[in-house]
């Protein structure tokens, strides 16, 4: 298992499938954890009782600005600083020719797939200087490798992410801040089976496969590890 006692954590989407698995495996590490959620109902269905290493951060609007700079600044007050962050808030939208695609689909992507990383990581970005150093960990997706039909929004989206996580690598490396990437292929979700019915589910990755991935990248065992994107694709 890694150790992440004294590690400070924030974890968006925190109530989502790979999130909660993600929040559940730091603090099974040692680390505090910020779990980042807009409703609080769906954190507390998920973290019913994350004991006195959690913190409830909930309200927050992962694409304004205003609203996560709130956030930083109950973890800043809660335990004075960061040590990782991990953004798993994320959407999938897809099935539509580019020329018939919805324009409101694409700017929701990009919102909610890019947008959102770049407002938390700018938020924590002093945090970490100030501290000495951090991780920062994205999720994105191996549709992100390259285009597919009818995925263009998704795979732009997600290829903005990947490429917005590399240029944070390089700007925040000189301050012991390293920024990685995973990507997962078909994770093993109740949403996803719902939309696959007659898939073979064992070829998918699960959200504690990932979640692994994600707690390796935030241990001392991935220091050397900068500008990377890992994928995770099980036997897909």
């Amino acid at each position: 298992m890694f150790q992440l006692e004294d590690c400070i954590s924030i974890v968006t989407g925190a109530a989502g499938n790979v999130g909660a698995a993600t929040a559940r495996r730091l603090l099974a590490a040692g680390a505090k954890v910020a779990l980042v959620e807009r409703r609080e109902d769906k954190l507390r269905a998920v973290h019913s009782d994350p004991g006195e290493r959690a913190l409830y951060v909930t309200g927050v609007d992962v694409t304004d600005t205003e609203s996560v700079a709130r956030m930083a600044d109950e973890v800043r007050a809660k335990w004075g600083r960061v040590d990782v962050l991990v953004n798993t808030v994320g959407s999938f939208r897809g099935g539509e020719r580019f020329d018939a695609l919805d324009l409101e689909a694409w700017d929701f992507l990009f919102r909610l797939n890019v947008k959102s990383a770049l407002l938390t990581a700018r938020a924590v970005a002093p945090m970490m200087i100030d501290g000495g150093g951090g991780r920062i960990i994205t999720i994105g997706a191996a549709a992100g490798l390259r285009g597919e039909p009818n995925l263009s929004a998704y795979s732009a989206s997600k290829s903005g992410l990947m490429r917005l996580t590399e240029s944070i690598s390089h700007e925040l490396k000189g301050y012991g801040i390293t920024a990685n990437s995973v990507l997962p292929g078909i994770i093993d979700t109740p949403q996803n089976r719902a939309h696959q019915p007659d898939a073979d589910t064992s070829t998918w990755v699960t959200p504690e496969q990932v979640a692994n991935v994600i707690c390796f990248l935030a241990s001392p065992l991935a220091s050397g590890i900068n500008h990377a994107a890992i994928p995770i694709t099980g036997r897909g």
